[in-house]
């Protein structure tokens, strides 16, 4: 199943969206700016690959998150490079991350 809610962040609008799959759901909240998301996808491979990384994607990710509650909640695990322009840093919850692209 796929669930996508729009939600409020300090009256800031995003978009969360949750994918069911097998023993695990993929949880993105985002912004026209920049998401966050769980571990279920690899915000590596935005810094690694060079024609990547020219795309400047806006991403983190939170590890062990099992709701868009506690994605919002849990410390950013990783993040990429680009994002560092916006004032994001590893270790800061994704809540604080998104409301620095909004």
């Amino acid at each position: 199943m796929i669930t996508v809610n729009p939600i409020e962040i300090e009256g800031m609008q995003f978009t969360a969206v949750s994918v069911e799959l097998p023993k695990t759901t993929l949880l993105t909240v985002s912004n026209e700016v920049g998401y966050i998301m769980c571990a279920a996808l690899d915000v590596d491979i935005f810094n690694e690959i060079p024609k990547l990384r020219e795309r400047e994607v806006i991403a983190g990710r939170a590890i062990g998150v099992r709701t868009i509650d506690q994605l919002l909640a849990a410390p950013l695990e990783k993040i990429t490079d680009a994002s560092k322009e916006y004032g994001w840093r590893e270790g800061m919850t994704g809540r604080e991350a998104l409301l620095l692209i909004s």
